[in-house]
C-alpha cells in the first residue's frame, strides 16, 4: 500500500472520528446561540475560499485571467439578481471570449 492511500484512510477514518464526536458530545444539547451562527456561516465561508481559490490561484501565486473575469462576471450577474442559469452563462461566455482572445 502506497503512502497516498494510508494517507487517505487516515484522513477518511479522522473525518469519521470527528463526525461522530459532535453528537456524542452534544448529547442532545442545543448549542450556545453564538456558536450556532458561526457554524450555519462555516459552509458558505469555506465554498466561498475553495471558489476563489481554484479562480485565482495557480501554484503559489496569484493570476488574474479568464477565470478571475468569469467569476467577476458571476459576481456582479449575482449582485443584480439574476438567474442561476444567467449566472453560469455569463462566467462561461466571458471566460470562453477572453480565452478566445488570449487574453
Amino acid at each position: 500500500m502506497s503512502a497516498a492511500w494510508i494517507v487517505v484512510i487516515a484522513v477518511s477514518l479522522a473525518t469519521i472520528a470527528i463526525k461522530g464526536a459532535g453528537p456524542l458530545l452534544a448529547g442532545g444539547r442545543e448549542l450556545p446561540h453564538a456558536v450556532a451562527g458561526v457554524v450555519s456561516l462555516l459552509a458558505p465561508a469555506v465554498l466561498a475560499a475553495l471558489i476563489v481559490t481554484n479562480a485565482l490561484a495557480d501554484g503559489r501565486s496569484i493570476v488574474l485571467d479568464a477565470r478571475g473575469a468569469g467569476l467577476a462576471a458571476a459576481t456582479l450577474a449575482i449582485a443584480l439578481r439574476a438567474p442561476i442559469l444567467v449566472v453560469i452563462v455569463a462566467a462561461a461566455a466571458t471566460a470562453a471570449i477572453l480565452r478566445a482572445l488570449g487574453v
